[in-house]
């Protein structure tokens, strides 16, 4: 780490390539995620609760796996400990992020709750959950970065 008061952070996390990967990566991450979901839930008629941990968790190896060949592909060696030792980083920082995105949507959905109808629908928990995909998708992105991938370490 340089002692330039933390720029070298800022400079690494500010690619705009790689942040626009990372959300594309975020939205298949969520596709797969609903897809498991469904398919446990609606074919095989498992329990709601477990169906939704196994499609996190396929969500979640789905996108270190495309974040680790594609996002992030110049980061970090490619040997098999280091691998390993990614995923098992990844895991630890997404799992920031959902806390994350859980704690944003109780916090606006219960505390700053604003009467909202759109189409018959409640609205503002759209709101509220919104906000919580994308602030813990920004926990993610800084984390994944400095932690997963270090990128930082580069720069």
């Amino acid at each position: 780490m340089s002692d330039d008061g933390g720029s070298g952070y800022l400079t690494a996390l500010n690619s705009r390539l790689r942040f626009g990967k990372f959300v594309s990566v975020g939205a298949v991450g969520a596709a797969c995620d609903t897809a498991v979901l469904v398919l446990l839930v609606e074919v095989v008629g498992l329990l709601e609760e477990v169906a939704v941990l196994i499609g996190i968790e396929t969500a979640i190896l789905i996108m270190f796996l495309i974040n680790d060949n594609w996002t992030f592909a110049e980061e970090g060696r490619r040997d098999r400990r280091s691998w390993a030792g990614r995923l098992a980083r990844s895991h630890a920082v997404r799992s920031g992020g959902s806390i994350t995105q859980f704690l944003v949507f109780v916090f606006i959905y219960r505390l700053l709750f604003v009467p909202l109808t759109v189409f018959g629908i409640d609205g503002w928990l759209l709101v509220a959950k919104g906000s919580g995909i994308a602030l813990g998708m920004l926990v993610n992105y800084v984390f994944e970065s400095l932690f997963t991938w270090q990128v930082h370490r580069d720069s």
